[in-house]
């Protein structure tokens, strides 16, 4: 056999990798690693954000500033004030934003400062952080900026004025009523609406007839936060006009004023074919408490609508029958939780303990919102039977430590509201209704526990309870508050708070 002659392999030459060349971060690493840096909250070292005031682009001192405001830390004030005159007016934003975030009294004189700067976003910026120190000896700078050509501005005016010093500042803010951009009106309605005087509350009634829909609006809630009697009239002829956008607040409104006289039009208007209108109309007649409202929550039980399905149980809390236990329970089946809450509530509101075993099982519900009111109405009931359920759920939620989200929306995959906020406080308030002022082992073990995980900060912040809870004439409580009222104190018990 013929020896054949090896071939020999052709190399494939090595693939060349590219090295970068060595040298400083670009620009937009220089942000990442600042973002990256406040993810998880508070910093020990905050030199290298501080120092990133000082950077050579603006995005990065911009990205810093920002993060200064996310980590809120005392230590950042000087240096951003000194970023609040920066060159360029998108860091000084910035640094005028997170110098309200943090929130310190010396920020003041800064902060009023900016009220002159060149920027108007900065100027609108300077008077939120400024009402976020809360300071009443800022209502002078504020008044200076009455007439600012942007009408951002005059409007973060009207809001600064009526949330620091409406009394005081009525004169300036009866100037801002007559601005001619609707928004700087609509605000300054709302912060006459905090004064506390009633001659103030004829200035507002004026503007239920403003040319501006948002203007007429406003004064319908300022009228009836203030169960102003002498605007019914008005705020009946508004009913009578074919704008329907200002209709469901002058629906809400005429039920918190309880004039009879209106309940005529709030049942004809429960039946109007919008059933936002509807979910107004219902809700103010259950608001007033009228003999009507009792056979209009009863129909609309079954209205297409889930949200005035919802709306009538409510109403049927406030001027319902022990007989209206079987509609109730059978909207319980009901395919969208927010009637399924309404229902709940109503029982609670009812006092109907014959159907606590039954609202032991929304507590699984797949809805927060529907667990939350299952908690509440389970404390009101004094439901003996949930004790168990309830300790679970204590040590099951946790308090959350930011604020709740106010916008409650449902669509068919669920109900999206702020609910889970508000679990953890509502089981400590109906636990302690669950004790009935006796030291149950069970709950006052638990309710010590709880209390003993939980910092000073967390203890005394408003209690976030459900919708029954939330009353205008009683002041809201701290969660400590909770913790005392919910667990009996004993002369030999040294656990107790």
């Amino acid at each position: 056999m013929a020896a054949h002659p090896r071939r020999t392999s052709r190399k494939v030459p090595p693939r060349r990798t590219h090295v970068p060349e060595e040298g400083p971060p670009t620009a937009s690493a220089r942000a990442a690693a600042i973002r990256e840096s406040v993810k998880s909250g508070a910093v020990d070292d905050i030199g290298p954000v501080l120092l990133a005031l000082h950077d050579p682009v603006p995005g990065v001192r911009e990205t810093a500033a920002v993060a200064l405001g996310i980590l809120k830390d005392p230590r950042a004030c000087s240096s951003l004030a000194i970023a609040a005159i920066d060159p360029d007016e998108r860091v000084r934003a910035a640094a005028v934003e997170a110098l309200g975030g943090i929130g310190r009294a010396e920020s003041r004189e800064p902060l009023e400062q900016a009220l002159t700067d060149t920027a108007a976003e900065v100027r609108t910026k300077a008077v939120a952080a400024l009402v976020e120190l809360g300071d009443v000896r800022s209502r002078t700078a504020f008044e200076s900026r009455i007439n600012d050509p942007a009408p951002a501005v005059r409007r973060a005016v009207a809001v600064a004025l009526g949330r620091l010093a409406p009394d005081e500042s009525f004169p300036t803010l009866v100037r801002l009523l007559s601005d001619p951009v609707d928004r700087v009106r609509r605000e300054a309605v709302l912060a006459v609406g905090r004064s506390s005087a009633p001659e103030h509350l004829a200035v507002v009634r004026r503007f239920l007839g403003d040319p501006a829909r948002r203007v007429r609006v406003a004064s319908a809630v300022v009228a009836g936060r203030h169960r102003d009697r002498e605007s019914v009239p008005l705020l009946l002829s508004l009913l009578a006009t074919p704008e329907t956008w200002e209709k469901p607040a002058v629906l809400v409104a005429l039920g918190r004023i309880g004039d009879p006289t209106a309940v005529p039009e709030l049942v004809a208007w429960a039946e109007h074919p919008s059933h936002w209108i509807r979910v107004c109309a219902v809700h103010a007649l259950g608001e007033m408490g009228v003999p009507e409202a009792r056979t209009v929550a009863l129909a609309h039980l079954h209205d297409p609508y889930w949200s005035v399905r919802g709306a009538a149980a409510v109403a049927l809390g406030s001027v319902g029958r022990p007989e209206d236990l079987g509609p109730l329970l059978s909207l319980l089946k009901d395919e969208y939780a927010w009637a399924r809450r309404g229902a709940i509530y109503a029982i609670g509101c009812l006092g109907l303990s014959e159907a606590a075993p039954r609202l032991r099982e929304e507590l699984l519900d797949a809805a927060a919102e529907v667990r939350l009111a299952a908690v509440w109405a389970l404390g009101r009931l004094q439901d003996d039977g949930a004790r168990d359920d309830l300790v679970r759920l204590l040590y099951q939620t946790r308090p959350t430590d930011e604020s709740p989200a106010t916008a409650m929306t449902e669509t068919r995959s669920g109900l999206t509201s702020d609910a889970e906020s508000r679990l953890f406080d509502a089981v400590v308030q109906a636990l302690g209704r669950l004790s009935h002022g006796l030291p149950d082992p069970l709950i006052h073990r638990s309710l010590v526990d709880a209390f003993g995980r939980l910092s000073d900060e967390e203890l005394d912040r408003l209690a976030r309870l459900p919708l029954p809870e939330l009353r205008a004439d009683q002041p809201t409580p701290t969660l400590r508050a909770l913790f005392e009222n919910a667990i009996p104190s004993t002369a030999d018990d040294e656990d107790a708070p």
